[in-house]
């Protein structure tokens, strides 16, 4: 099917379905597809979009998807589950963050061009036949191979009803680690297109790696589950799970410490370590052990996100900081 023929409003009751959304054409006369696997449920409800795949090297929401289409009845599910569980195809095959096609991150094209590349109409058809049919967005991300990150889940720290409604998925949804962002969300984000439809969202983060490790799959598996139970698509209440950490900060990863020259980077820092401003972090150096630039905190801070990449270029990613709520 075309993706733009998609009307998820019209989709058949009581079923579950499978299948690839065409969204451009490829050089060899086949297709740029994504799949798709839909429950719509025999009860109308709210419609719950989940995708995964949207950089290419972060594997932990494409096995967790199926993993949740398995366990639906559409008999006892009230509302419609649409799922993606690979945005991104071109940057999967290349398992690699941005496309090789046309060298653009799918999380920095949203809401996209119908006319423009293929990351761009990606962006733009998920908006339009997907996104804004929804109640809710949960988008799965992970660190992927250039980043390590612990398992969090990202919510909108607003007092509107945008807000209050993500903040409340994002509970439901039961990893270790909540982060809220205050609004504005960066532009380009699937988030920040859901923003703009007044859609409530919710991203979650892992370790990554290159690999998706058992636990971190089982938890965004059941996380989407008890977010369909506190959405009553599912039977159930999700069972509390309180955080052990409740942060507040930019999740804006185009905004985090840089390395200022390249070359062979050390850190000397862990994941949820508490920092203070002038800390060192790190340490660049050449190829014969000689340290070329000391890598600071810019402020007191919790480290959210450390580089796993040992080379780096300048102008690279190394560190972010966040902070506890309150």
């Amino acid at each position: 099917m075309n993706i733009q023929d998609l009307d998820v409003s019209r989709l058949p009751r009581g079923r579950k379905e499978t299948g690839w959304l065409k969204v451009a054409s490829r050089p060899d006369g086949g297709d740029w597809r994504l799949p798709f696997l839909c429950v719509t449920g025999a009860e109308a409800g709210p419609a719950l979009l989940v995708i995964a795949g949207v950089h290419g090297d972060e594997y932990e929401g494409v096995e967790a998807i199926p993993g949740v289409f398995s366990r639906i009845d559409p008999k006892a599910l009230r509302g419609t589950l649409l799922t993606v569980p690979v945005c991104n195809v071109p940057a999967y095959e290349a398992a690699t963050r941005s496309s090789p096609l046309d060298g653009l991150n799918l999380a920095r094209v949203f809401p996209g061009d119908a006319n423009g590349s293929v990351t761009q109409r990606i962006a733009f058809w998920v908006t339009e036949r997907l996104l804004k049919g929804a109640d809710l967005l949960i988008d799965l991300h992970s660190g992927g191979v250039t980043y390590h990150m612990p398992t969090l889940v990202g919510y909108s720290h607003s007092e509107d009803e945008l807000g209050r409604r993500s903040l409340a998925a994002a509970r439901d949804f039961g990893a270790p680690i909540l982060w809220g962002h205050p609004p504005p969300v960066p532009p380009g984000r699937s988030i920040s297109a859901a923003v703009d439809l007044g859609v409530p969202w919710l991203y979650a983060e892992a370790a990554g790696g290159g690999f998706a490790r058992p636990e971190d799959v089982a938890l965004y598996r059941d996380g989407v589950l008890r977010v369909m139970q506190g959405l009553d698509m599912l039977e159930g209440e999700p069972e509390p799970r309180p955080a052990t950490h409740h942060l507040i900060g930019s999740g804006d990863l185009d905004r985090v410490i840089l390395a200022p020259v390249a070359g062979y980077y050390r850190t000397e820092v862990g994941l949820l370590d508490e920092v203070k401003a002038g800390q060192r972090l790190g340490i660049v150096q050449d190829f014969f052990g000689r340290v070329t630039a000391e890598v600071r905190a810019d402020r007191d801070g919790l480290v959210i996100m450390l580089r796993r990449l040992a080379r780096v270029q300048v102008g690279d990613g190394l560190a972010h900081l966040t902070s506890y709520l309150g």
